[in-house]
């Protein structure tokens, strides 16, 4: 698949119709958390770069949905979004995921976002784009889950791998794993789906072990990272860096999916990592040099989780936006005055000053060797033996 030369070549998905998706002003997770990165990402002048696009999305019809979804399972989002009546067997009014008007548009919206991109990026008409509202990586085919409705991940890469893709990448860096994106292609060897995220024994979803590693025709194409709480910046990035590169290099994705949840961060209230926004600027540009290196600079990124949504997620996804438009922000940037203003007149505190924390962009190479000592180094070195093999590569060494 070798598409010809962008005119766009960035494309960043957004409309205020995004914060539609609203479960209600008790909920984790609040829609403002996109409204005030844009704005963050505006006053630095990122929405402004050379060769972006802002384009906004509609509500994704029911052939697309079903993609993804069982049919009769889209039917009944439709009902509860309109009666407002809960579908507790599918997941729909729980506390996690409470039915709200309109949810059934909202929700096939940001899928339109993000499958819409994947159209794009295999026409060839540009070369990233970035959903920050997408990233619903828990929905189920038959059920929604962990604050997910519709799995706009799937719904992008099986448009891909429709469009001529042969091969696709999608990586997780969001602290919960990635389970429907990966039960949606456990069996596919096109896909290869890794999950960086808190251990389940200590997080919600509770899956994602090292020895899940894929079904009979595609083993090895499924990779889990389930990091001990507490993990901090650099094992973190060793973990990323040590996994995501080798694998991505042997996998050779036409495209690369990757779904950038920033609720690794140690202020983030439902998780228990402690990774710092500079750190997962570090890992935002890896899956970016990536794409080029092993895609044709074909990458879609995804938002997903993040919950300190005025200290955290708008300074991170802003970050992101900037790499994939070639106008990376420095760390140590302020923030602009107009943002801080903004932003603490609606929560009532003061916002951080700079665009980082002062936290670690590097990591100790595994070619340094092994620590048996470390509890992230054990967990990082379980996955490799688990996967690597598959793939040709030596668990210790590549």
């Amino acid at each position: 698949m070798v598409p010809p030369a962008p005119a766009v070549r960035t494309r960043f998905v957004w409309s205020e119709a995004l914060l539609g998706y609203d479960f209600g002003p008790t909920h984790p997770m609040n829609p403002i958390r996109l409204d005030l990165t844009f704005r963050l990402a505006r006053d630095l002048g990122v929405l402004d770069a050379p060769g972006v696009e802002v384009v906004g999305a509609e509500p994704a019809d029911d052939e697309v949905l079903v993609t993804a979804h069982d049919a009769d399972y889209v039917a009944a989002v439709r009902r509860a979004s309109t009666t407002g009546e809960p579908d507790l067997d599918r997941g729909l009014g729980t506390d996690d995921d409470p039915v709200f008007p309109g949810m059934h548009e909202a929700s096939a919206r940001i899928v339109d976002g993000s499958v819409r991109a994947a159209d794009a990026l295999c026409a060839g008409e540009i070369e990233h784009a970035v959903n920050i509202a997408g990233g619903m990586h828990h929905a189920m085919a038959d059920r929604a889950s962990g604050f997910c409705v519709y799995n706009d991940a799937v719904v992008a890469i099986r448009r891909a791998l429709d469009r001529g893709a042969e091969r696709v990448a999608y990586v997780d860096v969001d602290a919960h794993h990635g389970d429907g994106v990966e039960k949606a292609f456990w069996d596919d060897p096109r896909v290869l789906t890794i999950s960086i995220h808190e251990s389940g024994h200590t997080l919600f979803p509770g899956t994602g072990h090292p020895t899940d590693v894929g079904g009979p025709h595609a083993r090895g194409t499924v990779v889990n990272v389930a990091l001990p709480a507490h993990t901090s910046d650099v094992p973190w990035l060793r973990a990323v860096t040590t996994l995501v590169g080798p694998l991505l290099r042997a996998f050779r994705p036409d495209l690369v999916v990757s779904q950038h949840g920033c609720d690794a961060h140690g202020l983030d209230p439902l998780t228990n990592l402690a990774v710092s926004i500079d750190t997962q600027r570090a890992a935002a540009e890896l899956v970016h040099d990536l794409a080029h290196e092993v895609a044709g600079g074909r990458w879609l990124a995804l938002g997903g989780g993040g919950y300190a949504v005025a200290q955290v997620v708008p300074r991170v996804w802003t970050h992101l936006l900037a790499i994939a438009a070639h106008v990376p922000v420095p760390r140590d940037a302020p923030v602009p005055e107009p943002w801080r203003e903004h932003a603490a007149a609606v929560f009532g505190f003061p916002l951080p000053e700079r665009m980082g924390d002062g936290g670690a962009v590097a990591a100790r190479p595994w070619a340094e060797g092994y620590d048996p000592a470390d509890d992230v180094d054990r967990v990082v070195l379980a996955t490799r033996r688990a996967v690597f093999p598959w793939h040709g590569l030596d668990e210790l060494y590549d």
